[in-house]
């Protein structure tokens, strides 16, 4: 396997060679060779026509210089050598022709011409059958005016303009409400732990839906994953998250033990590493349950993104913790008593996210009578709410002053 860091440098490498406008990307490793017999640079109506015939279609980019006003033509790679492009010349509006390497891996055509001209067709044919390449420029005539507003040439390399992304979501900092995204597990086909007429996915939809009411009245922005008895797959879950550019994601579940006598509520960070044998067996479940579902949740991401992901987990992962510590803290105020290890960690793919602090709530257990009970009584579920809500805020702020200070 390839170490991350020389991956990381071979991702720099070929971001360093994108292009600007036109390119035909097609990657060859051997030289393109120019056949001089069939190619020439001559009249068209009153514009001039390049015609390039070479042994094979190579990346390539065209555009116009000024002082003096000249064609140029970028290829990777072309190999001129015992080619004389001045011979290809047949218009006495090419003042000159020259054409050789210009820097590793790309080679240069230039057509010095006797006035302003525009580039009004280029495009690279391939010959299926001969495996050959004819690049057709066409330049028409323009005034000085507008040859001096063309567009710049760009001084990138080899792929199309970079597409525009939307500014990256800034750390809150208690200058805007907190958007939370809630995350009522399961859904639809996927109804979660059963027991005794309760259904996981139901109880967790009420929960979240009042849980989103309280967060409302406290001054934050609740989203919700779903609304609904609908299934919405694990990785789809993270991908609203973002989309809503959501500051801190709650995945909340009730599971249900085939034996045991486990109650209480537990608050998971992810970990590679699960706490105990029980946790493992939790997250393995639930990825299994979205397996069930038809959704491959085979890990997809390149070592490239991994070792990206991992840098940003290194702010994240410190801000969960604290996240889970205070939903804990306000768990225990509000309700009493917890699962005997309320703090615990496992590698829940609905946790993965690397730029929000995501933690997963087990409420209870439904395999526990006691748990049944609480989950079903709004009493109950009223204070377990003003808990997580307390918590929430708590963590806000510190949150939000560690952020003003990292800006300092």
């Amino acid at each position: 396997m390839r170490h991350p860091l020389s991956l990381l440098r071979l991702a720099a490498l070929v971001l360093g060679l994108a292009a600007s406008a036109p390119v035909l990307a097609q990657e060859r490793t051997a030289l393109a060779r120019p056949d001089a017999a069939n190619s020439r640079v001559a009249d068209a109506g009153a514009g001039v026509a390049l015609v390039l015939d070479l042994s094979q279609p190579v990346p390539y980019r065209v555009y116009m210089l000024d002082n003096p006003p000249r064609l140029v033509a970028d290829f990777r790679e072309v190999d001129w050598r015992g080619t004389d492009p001045a011979k290809l010349v047949a218009t006495g509006r090419v003042v000159a022709a020259r054409a050789g390497a210009l820097q590793p891996g790309w080679s240069r055509l230039v057509l010095e011409l006797g006035g302003p001209f525009a580039i009004e067709t280029a495009q690279m044919a391939r010959d299926r059958a001969s495996g050959r390449a004819r690049l057709s420029v066409r330049l028409t005539p323009t005034d000085p005016a507008s040859f001096a507003a063309r567009p710049p040439a760009s001084a990138l390399w080899g792929l199309p303009p970079p597409e525009e992304l939307a500014p990256p979501q800034r750390r809150q900092d208690g200058t805007r409400p907190l958007r939370v995204v809630l995350d009522p597990g399961h859904g639809g086909i996927d109804p979660g732990a059963e027991r005794g007429g309760l259904r996981e996915s139901d109880l967790m939809l009420t929960f979240a839906r009042e849980l989103s009411e309280a967060l409302i009245r406290a001054g934050h922005e609740p989203v919700l994953t779903r609304d609904g008895d609908h299934f919405v797959p694990l990785e789809t879950r993270i991908d609203i998250a973002r989309a809503a550019r959501g500051d801190l994601f709650i995945s909340l579940h009730a599971d249900a033990l085939a034996d045991g006598q486990a109650s209480g509520g537990t608050v998971y960070t992810l970990s590679e590493t699960a706490s105990d044998k029980a946790s493992a067996l939790l997250a393995e479940r639930h990825d299994r349950d979205a397996l069930l579902a038809g959704v491959d949740l085979t890990d997809k991401d390149d070592e490239i993104a991994t070792v990206l992901m991992d840098i940003a987990r290194t702010e994240t992962a410190p801000r969960a913790d604290r996240l889970a510590d205070a939903i804990v803290a306000g768990l225990q105020t509000h309700v009493g008593s917890l699962h005997k290890r309320p703090r615990l960690s496992a590698g829940f793919s609905v946790l993965k996210s690397p730029d929000i602090p995501s933690v997963l709530v087990e409420l209870g257990f439904l395999s526990s009578e006691r748990d049944r009970r609480n989950l079903v009584s709004p009493e109950w579920r009223a204070r377990a709410i003003a808990g997580i809500v307390g918590a929430i805020g708590e963590w806000a702020a510190e949150d939000a002053a560690q952020a003003v200070l990292l800006r300092r």
